[in-house]
């Protein structure tokens, strides 16, 4: 178990392999990146991930401020587009299918450090697909930047676990959409 919050479910090779977001954060950086197993076809799970521009499907308590993300695919939502928001998160590109990729916004950036992150969806022999999340982090040596980014990647660990277990939960069910 990695005991630096920086990976879940994430094989070597997944942590090792690059991503969009890893060109979107000036250097030094750091990457966290979580994932699961979903037994459900990758254009239904990208579905679902497309979502997170209108909720956080992770503790909607502390995320959404009480509210539930959808649990029904949402019709008519607007086409992705660089800009329109992801989580805390500004789209920066996408690839339909494979990738949604964001950067925080300079406001926010200026109070947390740069970074960004990508959701990336892999097809699985056999069935089913990987979801991988990575996220990239600014990875400035003081120490309180150090002690500020580890808690962040406790925090984060948290949070994402809790939305990559509901978005497969939810991508699963059979005769729902």
């Amino acid at each position: 178990m990695d005991m630096s919050g920086r990976v879940w479910g994430a094989t070597r090779p997944e942590q090792e392999a690059p991503y969009p977001c890893d060109r979107l954060v000036a250097v030094p950086a750091e990457g966290w990146t979580r994932a699961v197993d979903v037994a459900a076809p990758a254009d239904h799970v990208f579905r679902w991930l497309r979502q997170l521009t209108i909720a956080p499907y992770s503790y909607d308590w502390i995320d959404f401020r009480g509210r539930k993300s959808p649990r029904t695919l949402v019709e008519g939502l607007p086409e992705l587009a660089v800009g329109q928001p992801l989580l805390v998160f500004e789209i920066t590109g996408f690839e339909t299918g494979i990738h949604l990729t964001g950067v925080l916004p300079a406001q926010l950036a200026a109070r947390y450090g740069q970074m960004a992150v990508s959701y990336t969806v892999r097809p699985l022999d056999g069935g089913g697909c990987r979801l991988v999340v990575k996220v990239v982090v600014e990875a400035k040596e003081p120490l309180t930047q150090r002690i500020r980014r580890r808690l962040l990647a406790w925090g984060d660990l948290v949070m994402m676990r809790k939305q990559l277990l509901t978005l497969k939960k939810l991508a699963e069910r059979k005769g729902v959409e």
